[in-house]
């Protein structure tokens, strides 16, 4: 019966964010502001693959931007190309400024939207792969991992700054078409949105059933006691491995969707900031919980274009507050203040003896003899 109920539960909260994504959101806000909900939804979906990752297997991603940077990369390649198609040109615009006559042979491939679409599932989900089982394999964990991935989002960003034919520090911008359609056409934009929203529900189901499976529980014992696991059999880095290639690639998926949205990408936005903000986001909504991370993603990313707005200057200090105030009173994040509040009312309504008076819901009235 609880199963049940349950299930039904689920059922109404997909119904629901789905009314409030694709009714009630398109209705009420400008085109611009549908926009930008767009962008953080692919935020979303970069924190729902780090809440599998760091809240239930214990990895401290900071490296997200690089796989986020990939996808969009991808397809912002994809992109520049078909733009030089309709243009009828050799080569993309900032090319022919740059002195390039003739596509990098790296280039040419990603002129099939098939090939791009694989390739942003395929490139990112195989070096997360081999990257996690060089590492997890070898019980690299804690602090060095944090490190080594940190590190490989910094070296990207170095790198695609020096790579003059994916724009260097300008990264790829100017995007008119999106598979066809072009992307000036309010309609045409407002499809990206409703594709990244439906995105963000495939990838709310895939790492719900994930977290609920057996394999949700191995990898919660992994993260509690990596010892006993391998002590009963299994081995904690194949599972680790699972988790962070799902992360992976949930943040191609995201950096992908997020480069048409947005209209450009730059190494600025793969690099060792965006990689932070994107666990800011996850610890102050809750690691560990599956809407946490969702929520405190939307919740940050809105927070920094509503305060930036009105002072520029001062979110970054206000970002930083919010962040030492939940690691140091809600390691939890607001997602665990409400787990908080109902064990403390079990503890006090146990602490209470059954059929006696609990004096502190009961009082004499007012008058009483003493």
């Amino acid at each position: 019966m609880r199963g049940l109920v349950g299930r039904w539960q689920t059922w109404a909260g997909f119904a629901l964010a789905a009314v409030v994504l694709f009714g009630v959101a398109p209705a009420l806000l400008s085109s611009f502001r549908l926009g930008l909900l767009g962008q953080y939804l692919c935020y979303a979906i970069v924190a729902a693959g780090i809440g599998l990752a760091w809240g239930r297997g214990g990895m401290l991603t900071l490296g997200q931007g690089v796989f986020f940077g990939l996808g969009a990369y991808m397809m912002g390649m994809h992109l520049k190309i078909a733009d030089a198609e309709v243009r009828k040109q050799a080569v993309p615009d900032f090319m022919q400024i740059a002195g390039i006559p003739a596509l990098p042979s790296y280039w040419e491939p990603f002129a099939s939207s098939a090939f791009t679409l694989a390739a942003i599932v395929v490139v990112p989900t195989g070096i997360a792969a081999l990257l996690g089982l060089g590492v997890f394999k070898r019980r690299v964990k804690g602090a060095y991992f944090a490190i080594l991935s940190q590190a490989l989002a910094a070296a990207l960003a170095i790198l695609l700054v020096g790579q003059a034919t994916l724009g260097g520090s300008n990264g790829l911008n100017g995007f008119r078409t999106f598979f066809g359609f072009k992307l000036s056409d309010p309609v045409n934009r407002q499809m990206l949105y409703f594709i990244a929203a439906g995105t963000l529900l495939v990838v709310v189901a895939v790492v719900r059933q994930l977290m609920q499976s057996r394999y949700g529980e191995l990898l919660v014992a992994v993260r509690d006691g990596e010892e006993r696991v391998r002590f009963l059999g299994y081995d904690p880095a194949n599972i680790k491995v699972v988790a962070y290639t799902a992360a992976a690639l949930f943040a191609s998926i995201a950096g992908a969707l997020f480069a048409p949205i947005i209209g450009f990408i730059t190494p600025a936005q793969v690099g060792v900031v965006p990689s932070i903000a994107f666990l800011i986001g996850v610890a102050i909504g809750g690691r560990t919980t599956l809407l946490g991370p969702i929520l405190g993603a939307i919740g940050v990313a809105w927070a920094q274009t509503a305060f930036s707005e009105r002072f520029p200057s001062g979110w970054t200090y206000a970002q930083g507050l919010l962040f030492i105030v939940v690691v140091g009173f809600f390691p939890a994040g607001f997602a665990g203040i409400g787990a908080l509040f109902r064990r403390r009312r079990r503890t006090k309504a146990d602490a209470t003896p059954s059929g006696e008076p609990d004096p502190l819901s009961e009082s004499e009235p007012v008058g009483a003899a003493p």
